[in-house]
This record gives C-alpha cells, sequence and structure tokens, in this order.
C-alpha cells in the first residue's frame, strides 16, 4: 500500500504548536524541535501544516500574499526545508495547504490585477462593472460577509470574493492564472513536499456567466456556521462546477509526475455520490475530505450508516478517510460531550477503514479554550462576536506549565486544565489519553488489518458499533465501541489488544462493555 494509504496523518496548526523563539506565535523551527514526539513518541506518518505563507492575517494565514515564500512570524524558507529534511529523516511525510479559491488583495498578482482595467493580470482574478441599474453583477453571497462583490476604487468595478474583501477570488478561467498556481505546486514539490490539502476545494472555478443563484426552497440558518443569510440561496453557480473535475484532473497528473505524492480536498458534501465524485477514476484528488463524524455526535446508529453510506459510494479502488477534528470545529472532548467520549471516538477514528486525519491536541485530550467575547483573536469572532474558531486554535499543550511559549503573553492563552491535560504528565501513564493514542498508533502500524484490511459490521445496535476488520492475507480484528452512558453487551471473543479501560488489556474480551468503553480484539 501507498504511504497515505496505511498512514497516519497529523495536523498542525503552526500559530499554536511550538514557538521556538519566544515572540508567542508558533513557528517552523518550534516544529522541528518536536518531531521527535510526533514519529517516535506518538508514531503518525505524516504532518499537515495548516497555511505557512506570507500573509496579512486578515483570515489567519488564508489570505495568501505569496504563494512561494514563508511568512516571516513562521521563518524563512531555510528553515522550511529544513523542517522537509528533518522530517524525511524520521519518515515523517509533509503535507502543505493549498489555498486554491483565491489570494489576499496585498498579493502582487491582485496588486497589477486592480491597478487598471488593461493590466495583462487584469483577468487573473473577476471583475465586473455594476448592472445598467447600479446594482451589484449579481446576486452572490460571501461565506463571511454578506455580499460577494466589492468596488474597487482605482477602477470603479466589482471584483469577487467568495469569503473577505481582502481575499479576491481568483479567476481559473484564465489559462495563465491556472500556469503560475500549477507553478506554485511544482515550486513546493521541488522542495519535497509530499502533498498537499486543498481548500476550499469545491469553489475555485465559477459558471462562467456569473448568473444569479436561485433562493432556496428551504431556508435554515442553523446551517451555516459563519453567515445564516448564506443558507437563503442554492448555491449552485459559486460552487461545485463541473469545470473543478477538470482541474483537478490536470492537478493529479502533475502530482503523479513525481514520486508518491498526495493530494486531499476539503469537500463539504453530504451527498455520499456527490462526495465520491471527487475521486474521479482515480484520475482527480486521491481522497475528499470525509468530514460526517464532525456532525454525527456519539449516535451509534448514525454513525454505523455513516460507514455504510461512505462504503457504498467509495469507487472501486479509491481509499476512505475519517476526520473528527480540526482547525474549524470545536474540540472533540468538548463537542462529544467529555474526554469518555472522546476516547471512544478516538477508538473509531484509528480502527475503521481509511486513513485518519488527527488534530494536534486532540491525543492528549484538549478540551476547547473559553473565550469572552471582545476577546477573539478569530477574524470570523471578530465579525461576529461568539462565532470565532479560537478556542480549538489555542496553544498545544506540552507540560503541567503549558511549554508551548516563553513568552509572557502568548497569541491565545494556554487552557487552564493544562496541569493535567498535557504530554509531559501522561506519557508513561497507562490511564491518560495519550498512552491510549500511542497503543492504537502502535497496533494499527503492526495489524494489517487494520492498516489494509476490510471492514464487516456487525448488526445495528443503538449503543454499541462493533466490527471486524480482515486483512486480504486472513489477519483479523474485533472492535466493538460503547457509544452510551450505559452497560451494553459486547459480541466478541478473543484477547483484548487495546482498551480504554486499560486493566482490560491481555486479558479475555469482557462480555459487557461499560459506559463509553471501547476494546480491539484479537481473535
Amino acid at each position: 500500500m501507498l504511504w497515505w494509504q496505511s498512514g497516519v496523518v497529523y495536523q498542525i496548526y503552526p500559530r499554536s504548536f511550538a514557538d521556538s523563539n519566544g515572540d508567542g506565535v508558533g513557528d517552523l523551527q518550534g516544529i522541528i524541535s518536536r518531531l521527535d514526539y510526533l514519529s517516535e513518541t506518538l508514531g503518525v506518518d505524516a504532518i499537515w501544516l495548516s497555511p505557512h505563507y506570507p500573509s496579512p492575517q486578515d483570515d489567519f494565514g488564508y489570505d495568501v500574499a505569496d504563494y512561494v515564500d514563508v511568512d516571516p512570524m513562521y521563518g524563512d524558507l531555510a528553515d522550511f526545508d529544513l523542517l522537509v529534511k528533518e522530517a524525511h529523516a524520521r519518515n515523517l511525510r509533509v503535507i502543505v495547504d493549498y489555498v486554491i479559491c483565491h489570494s489576499s488583495d496585498r498579493h502582487p498578482w491582485f496588486i497589477e490585477s486592480a491597478s487598471n482595467r488593461d493590466n495583462p493580470k487584469r483577468d487573473w482574478y473577476i471583475w465586473r462593472p455594476e448592472k445598467a441599474d447600479g446594482s451589484l453583477p449579481n446576486n452572490w453571497l460571501s461565506i463571511f460577509v454578506g455580499k460577494a462583490w466589492t468596488k474597487h476604487p482605482t477602477t470603479g468595478e466589482y471584483y469577487l470574493h467568495s469569503f473577505l474583501a481582502s481575499q479576491p477570488d481568483l479567476n481559473w478561467r484564465n489559462p495563465e492564472l491556472e500556469r503560475a498556481m500549477f507553478d506554485v505546486l511544482r515550486f513546493w514539490l521541488d522542495r519535497g513536499v509530499d502533498g498537499f490539502r486543498i481548500d476550499v476545494a469545491r469553489r475555485a472555478v465559477k459558471d462562467a456567466y456569473l448568473r444569479d443563484n436561485p433562493e432556496a426552497l428551504v431556508i435554515d440558518p442553523t446551517t451555516h456556521k459563519f453567515d445564516p443569510i448564506w443558507s437563503a440561496q442554492e448555491h449552485i453557480h459559486d460552487d461545485r462546477q463541473t469545470d473543478m473535475h477538470v482541474i483537478y484532473g490536470k492537478f493529479r497528473a502533475l502530482l503523479d509526475s513525481y514520486q508518491e505524492r498526495y493530494s486531499v480536498g476539503e469537500i463539504h458534501e453530504w451527498d455520499w455520490d456527490s462526495w465520491a465524485s471527487w475521486y474521479g477514476e482515480g484520475d482527480e484528488l486521491h481522497m475528499p475530505f470525509n468530514f460526517a463524524l464532525l456532525a454525527a455526535g456519539t449516535d451509534a446508529i448514525k454513525i454505523r450508516n455513516i460507514i455504510t453510506g461512505m462504503e457504498g459510494a467509495i469507487p472501486e479502488g479509491a481509499w476512505p478517510n475519517w476526520v473528527a477534528g480540526n482547525h474549524d470545529e470545536p474540540r472533540m472532548a468538548t463537542r462529544l460531550g467529555g474526554l469518555a467520549e472522546a476516547r471512544a471516538m478516538a477508538v473509531l477514528l484509528l480502527t475503521l477503514r481509511g486513513t485518519p486525519t488527527l488534530y494536534y491536541g486532540d491525543e492528549v485530550g484538549m478540551t476547547e479554550l473559553p473565550i469572552l467575547i471582545g476577546e477573539e483573536r478569530d477574524p470570523a469572532g471578530l465579525r461576529k462576536p461568539g462565532w470565532g474558531r479560537d478556542g480549538c486554535r489555542s496553544p498545544m499543550q506540552w507540560d503541567p506549565a503549558g511549554g508551548f511559549s516563553s513568552a509572557t503573553t502568548p497569541w491565545l492563552p494556554t487552557n487552564s486544565n493544562t496541569a493535567t491535560v498535557n504530554v509531559e504528565s501522561q506519557l508513561g501513564d497507562p490511564a491518560s489519553t495519550l498512552e491510549l493514542y500511542r497503543a492504537l498508533l502502535a497496533l494499527r502500524r503492526l495489524t494489517p488489518a487494520l492498516n489494509s484490511g476490510g471492514i464487516v459490521l456487525e448488526p445495528p445496535d443503538k449503543a454499541v458499533l462493533a466490527y471486524k476488520r480482515v486483512a486480504p492475507d486472513g489477519d483479523k480484528v474485533s472492535v466493538a465501541v460503547n457509544l452510551s452512558s450505559g452497560e451494553h453487551p459486547q459480541p466478541f471473543t478473543g484477547t483484548v489488544l487495546v482498551s480504554t479501560s486499560p486493566a482490560l488489556i491481555g486479558e479475555p474480551a469482557p462480555k459487557v462493555l461499560a459506559p463509553w468503553e471501547a476494546v480491539v480484539i484479537g481473535n
């Protein structure tokens, strides 16, 4: 199998992982200093870096001002090259973000494009005049800030922005822009990166005629985390254009011209057939992210249906993936209701068929950082108090004092529970969440049934999700996870290999699972 199929990916939010120079913000040298932890102590196979590019930080790096450099707050290209070298020396792959939909308005491309209507880069972005009646070019909405059009004072025309006004959309229908963005990929591939996570992967291409979106037949203001009015439209012309599949065909061909490179797209698709379409015929994305667990809670029937839906839709030969936390969602231990629930989810995440992506700090049970209104740093929270994502982006908790930075006031405060929720305190404690993750990762690495086998689900149960993993060579393990606060029967026999209850390890499989108890059983 390829490394990205059998391996486990670990997402790092660079601002918050490790600060090497005491300025209160994480950096690349800080990540380098923790590579031994990631490769040897924890045992993951790849790291994914959220954006490290120069940026005004209007959206904390997703407003890119230069696609082929490193933001000085994180270091420089020499630091990046050293990170790749040191990661590869430890058999760790390096994945970087690729922001495909938009740049910053301070990117030189946009500055040129906005300078006059005849500039050669004018068509690298999407510009339109107002309509004859003085209205906007169309009715499209920004995901963050209402209308998706802003008039630029220099030329008097409007430019399109699917997010902030300082994040103008790139025009992927322009061949020169496409070539420039593919040159960006080559730049990082030639520096040794092993793959890309594609931000907002569905939205880069827009309707060629910029037609109005129709009104939604059913308006649910709770369906969008940043702006409820977003759900008032059916987003059929500013999203999911079939031309994107053409782009990803070219994208995949470029990756395949290098050895064992990987791509995963941020695809928020809740219809399984639509989700599966982004694999193409094995010639587009290696994986569209599967975010279904983020909305499933701890409902055993719902999660079972997610598994069967995904397995039924995934194309032959494609490889699935699972996500239970990231930089846009509340922390798993908070979102699911507590640490016991999060530990049960960890067993699921690391034993289901497919590639798991872990979010930094979940392995020690980090919880959502409480942020008071008025103290938010996330631009989303500054624009709409209470809607920010700072809570899941707080500094990594390395030791009882925090250990993230020597700065008196880091960019975000360390959570108050760091005295016990940290790497140093949990390492070696068999009852800790860190040791549960380490055991699961070690077992997964050594067990063909877990890293490459198929999955066979037990009959539906309202409380216990149970399944077998079976490798082509006959290697088998069974998994049973109690997703309830009560005791429930456990269907398998054998010896417990890993469990949320460490006293069970090495013992015969229990006949009854305690609340939120999970077991991995050798047969």
